[in-house]
């Protein structure tokens, strides 16, 4: 990405309003989405996604914004719907690329995006952050009026919005569940939706994410009793993990410690920093202060429940070191117990199943899911998903936020009710929706798709590279070294293609140093001589050995 610059404004209004998903639309993970009318633009979050086993290396991934950086001078506001990582995670990279605009969210969402911002070395006044409480409004450029509304999720401070534009009213509920019980006891304002659905709701854009499943998501509630009578049955240190940002979860687990007579000590860099946030904000109130580590030696194991990072498998966090044997200071043992609080997000399955298997083997008790029913979705199942489009009684439906399946689950859900939307679109990213008061149609698509974050660097690696990275921890790599001068000859260096062999790495190098002779003696351009010594190694390494290693040729003159 590069820096912005500001483009002119586009002085023509037209009856249209442009939906534009830049990201999270047929996936999940990294969502952002612009809104433009005429020379107007408001965006919507931010986030990023974590990479699938393939794309190997890379740390994080955030959403293409050329769209924003070309129009850079039209972007008026930005609204966050709540503090997961798929919806503020690439706020760090994406704002100092963009204009200074104001960017509205509630005071835990905000909360967490200082300290994220902190990180990356960026003050309060680089960044214009306004909070907007639920129930606020809130006025974007000319076009825009925004009305947070409350919808429960797994973390404090969730909203969806009413956005009113001059084409009509557009709800959208961001990450949702209609929690019976939640652990704040603050319900989602179905009656506002209700009564959004009397005014007229042109476009509903809805969590897809669990439309595949039937009934209602359990409750949070639920989830704590389920823990509590775990949590007492266990013997000696109980060691939980579960999402960071999962507020009320951490919360409900202090009190269960507190009412079985544990401390808990809360181990884990994110975990930490979540907690710490929430606390200052008032979202988390401690009956006892947590414990270190080093302050637990005079507990009994029965007065111990560690609060640990690790939840997807993560190589560094608390959990995996521990399971591997790799913590500095705490050895799991026999008589421990270990509760996964969580479901692997899609492409950490793998990560989170070599933990638990590691787990079995170290002689400690591991309670996760299905088998225990100690995590609950934050999103909405099809009764749920139902509730909102017969309230909302929508014009045009937009499902979002899901992969594909998701997405058409949701759409074939609202066919089957009592009045179903008039037209719904299937929707991918970089798609530019047209709205109007009797269109809903897609009219053409914006750069879109995945910058990859590998250490310090943000859109230096592309899928070529990455695929170069699969392809080496497949079929493994062999470097030529050609050198010309004073006689010709050829070194041969290869790693994860096959154990040493002297015989089969004389015979690359003689099939190099004759394409190599041939070359010279045809008195051919230097880098034709590479690259016919790139093509005679690969089919003779292809026809030996049925493999296909990265080819790195090299001439020095």
């Amino acid at each position: 990405m590069t820096k912005a610059t500001n483009a002119a404004p586009d002085q023509s209004v037209t009856p249209f309003l442009e939906v534009m998903p830049l990201g999270g639309m047929g996936e999940i993970g990294k969502n952002i989405t612009a809104y433009r009318y005429g020379d107007e633009i408001m965006v919507v979050d931010g986030g990023l996604a974590f990479p699938d086993s393939y794309q190997v290396g890379i740390d994080l991934i955030i959403p293409r914004i050329d769209y924003l950086q070309q129009h850079a001078g039209l972007i008026k506001g930005w609204i966050l719907t709540h503090g997961h990582e798929d919806h503020i995670g690439g706020l760090p990279y994406i704002l100092p690329r963009l204009p200074r605009v104001p960017v509205y969210g509630a005071p835990l969402t905000l909360g967490l995006v200082r300290e994220k911002l902190s990180e990356f070395g960026l003050k309060d006044g680089d960044i214009d952050l306004r909070e907007a409480e639920v129930n606020d409004k809130v006025q974007i450029g000319t076009h825009f009026h925004v009305e947070f509304i409350r919808m429960t999720h797994s973390i404090p401070d969730n909203a969806g919005y009413i956005l009113t534009t001059p084409v009509g009213q557009i709800l959208h509920t961001g990450d949702f569940k209609l929690d019976e019980e939640p652990s704040d006891g603050k319900l989602s304002d179905l009656a506002r939706i209700e009564q959004a659905g009397r005014e007229g709701v042109l476009l509903l854009i809805s969590d897809s994410t669990n439309a595949e499943r039937p009934g209602r998501t359990v409750s949070e509630a639920e989830v704590a009793r389920n823990l509590e009578d775990l949590i007492a049955s266990c013997k000696g240190r109980v060691f939980m993990t579960t999402f960071a940002s999962n507020v009320h979860r951490i919360q409900n687990v202090i009190n269960i410690a507190h009412r079985q007579s544990r401390r808990v000590v809360m181990e884990g860099r994110s975990m930490l920093k979540y907690a710490q946030v929430a606390q200052s904000l008032g979202y988390m109130e401690l009956p006892e202060p947590f414990l270190t580590n080093d302050e637990v030696g005079t507990l009994q194991d029965q007065q111990v429940l560690y609060v640990c990072t690790g939840s997807q498998g993560q190589p560094m966090s608390v959990l995996s070191r521990l399971a591997f044997g790799n913590h500095a200071k705490i050895a799991l043992r026999r008589g421990d117990s270990v509760i996964l609080s969580s479901n692997p997000i899609p492409g950490n399955e793998e990560a989170v199943n070599l933990v638990i298997n590691r787990l079995y083997e170290l002689g400690v008790d591991v309670y996760y899911p299905p088998a225990y029913r100690v995590h609950a979705s934050g999103h909405g199942s099809q009764e749920e998903l139902a509730t909102v489009l017969n309230l909302a009684r929508p014009k045009f439906f937009l499902p979002w936020h899901g992969e594909p399946r998701h997405q058409i689950n949701h759409a074939k859900l609202a066919q089957t009710l009592p009045r179903p939307p008039k037209r719904t679109l299937i929707a991918r990213n970089g798609d530019v929706v047209r709205l109007g008061p009797d269109e809903f149609k897609v009219t053409g698509t914006v750069p879109a798709g995945a910058v990859y974050v590998d250490g310090l660097g943000v859109g230096d690696v592309s899928d070529d590279v990455l695929l170069d990275r699969v392809n080496m921890s497949q079929e493994g790599l062999i470097i030529m070294t050609a050198v010309l001068h004073p006689t010709p000859h050829v070194e041969i260096v290869s790693r994860g293609f096959v154990r040493a062999n002297r015989e089969l790495d004389g015979q690359i190098r003689k099939v190099a140093l004759e394409a190599v002779e041939t070359g010279m003696r045809e008195k051919k351009r230097l880098e034709d001589v590479r690259d016919d010594m790139y093509g005679a190694v690969r089919r003779f390494v292809r026809k030996v050995t049925g493999r296909n290693p990265v080819l790195i040729p090299m001439i020095v003159d």
